[in-house]
């Protein structure tokens, strides 16, 4: 290093706008404020998912993915919403707008949170304490909306820290902080763990985020593979992954996924959250009169990994289409061995009408990277029509496809 250089240290934030759809929600519907509350996926069918409760009614122990008709007998007097994703993307879009005010490196890891690099900002925004500060006020002077930071010099420590005041806290967690904040933590609260790993984890006597710091590398590679690795730099508070800025705008995709507040190793729990943000997004793309060529599904692993798999079909805007081309790619890459941690789904290339439609790049190239999924029948797009006209008219949730969760119901009971 240059005589008289200073090596900068990192301030990194994770801004979480806690409990984010029932929040958006409770931003417009005032009754729902001070009472338990959540958005359903159909809060009309008892086998309908919490899709996001508030903290009223977590303290019930309602949480997302859990059935209607669990929550609601946790919490018999729970008021509960149907989903508007479009008004959730669009505060979604004001949040990540205002806090690029603060910093133009910023990523999103889900609708509702992101990292910030805030490196190099006290000039502007002063000390982290009081940046963080700023932000929050900003975000509910604005938008009306709570959120929590974490505060550190990577992302993982960012993100333990947003989880240790909820909702509407602050917390600093730099790694000089780690043996007295995280380690006393029980193992199964560190970012990445899963139910499974945990238990694993206990078997072998961990019972704290500190009794998994004590153990070395080559133990935890022999009994986790390369997760290990990560388990162990993760207990002593280390993370080399830099924030990536990410324009989301150069997206040309609808999309919609669901961070679990469990992690979920049963497939067909997967497809009933499959087949709830399958529905949102067709029928997004109907509502814009978009139809799609590509069918991308996303899984975020336990150990923080991440893969996409797509799907060719023939343009479409069609539910039963998305959902089947996309419950294929789950079933063909599922591993139960490998807790989830966040579904996601979209539709994208989207085809313009024929008579003004041109040869792209994507119809020239090798077909073969993706896997295809069979064409549907006109009369799906009939019942979509028909749905699409019932719901205008009544609401969201007044009617279900019973082509689709037949199976589902079979063995739901």
């Amino acid at each position: 290093m240059p005589l008289g250089a200073v090596d900068m240290r990192k301030t990194i934030f994770l801004v979480d706008m806690n409990a984010f759809f029932i929040s958006c929600e409770m931003t417009r519907r005032a009754e729902l404020r001070g009472k338990p509350a959540a958005v359903a996926g159909d809060p009309q069918r008892r086998t309908g998912i919490i899709l996001a409760a508030n903290y009223s009614a977590r303290a019930y122990g309602v949480k997302t993915t859990m059935l209607v008709h669990e929550a609601q007998r946790l919490c018999p007097d729970i008021a509960l919403v149907p989903p508007d994703h479009d008004f959730y993307e669009q505060k979604s879009r004001e949040g990540m707008q205002l806090i690029r005010q603060f910093t133009p490196i910023v990523e999103p890891n889900s609708i509702g949170e992101a990292w910030l690099d805030m490196t190099g900002c006290e000039k502007l925004s002063g000390t982290p304490l009081e940046a963080a500060q700023l932000i929050m006020q900003t975000i509910r002077e604005t938008l009306d909306l709570w959120c929590s930071i974490g505060i550190s010099d990577n992302k993982f420590l960012a993100k333990m820290a947003s989880e240790m005041k909820k909702p509407q806290g602050i917390t600093e967690l730099w790694p000089e902080d780690v043996p007295v904040k995280l380690w006393p933590l029980p193992v199964g609260a560190m970012y990445g763990v899963g139910q499974k790993t945990a238990d694993k984890l206990k078997r072998l006597g961990v019972a704290t985020i500190g009794d998994l710091a004590r153990l070395d590398t080559e133990f935890l590679v022999e009994r986790f593979g390369k997760s290990g690795i990560d388990l162990y730099r993760h207990a002593h508070g280390l993370e080399d992954d830099p924030v990536q800025d990410t324009d989301d705008d150069s997206v040309q995709s609808i999309g919609r996924s669901m961070t679990l507040s469990e992690n979920i190793s049963d497939l067909e729990k997967a497809k009933r959250i499959l087949l709830e943000l399958s529905d949102e997004v067709a029928a997004t793309a109907r509502r814009q009169d978009l139809k799609g060529q590509v069918v991308q599904i996303t899984l975020k692993y336990t150990d923080f990994k991440v893969i996409t798999r797509q799907s060719m079909v023939p343009a479409t805007n069609l539910s039963q289409a998305v959902y089947l081309a996309g419950c294929t790619l789950l079933v063909k890459n599922w591993d139960p061995a490998k807790p989830v941690r966040l579904i996601g789904i979209s539709l994208g290339h989207f085809q313009k009408d024929k008579e003004d439609r041109q040869l792209t790049l994507f119809d020239q190239m090798d077909h073969s990277m993706l896997e295809t999924a069979p064409a549907k029948s006109s009369d799906s797009g009939k019942v979509d029509q028909a749905v699409d006209s019932i719901r205008e008219r009544f609401g969201q949730y007044s009617i279900t496809r019973a082509s689709l969760l037949k199976k589902k119901d079979s063995k739901e009971g």
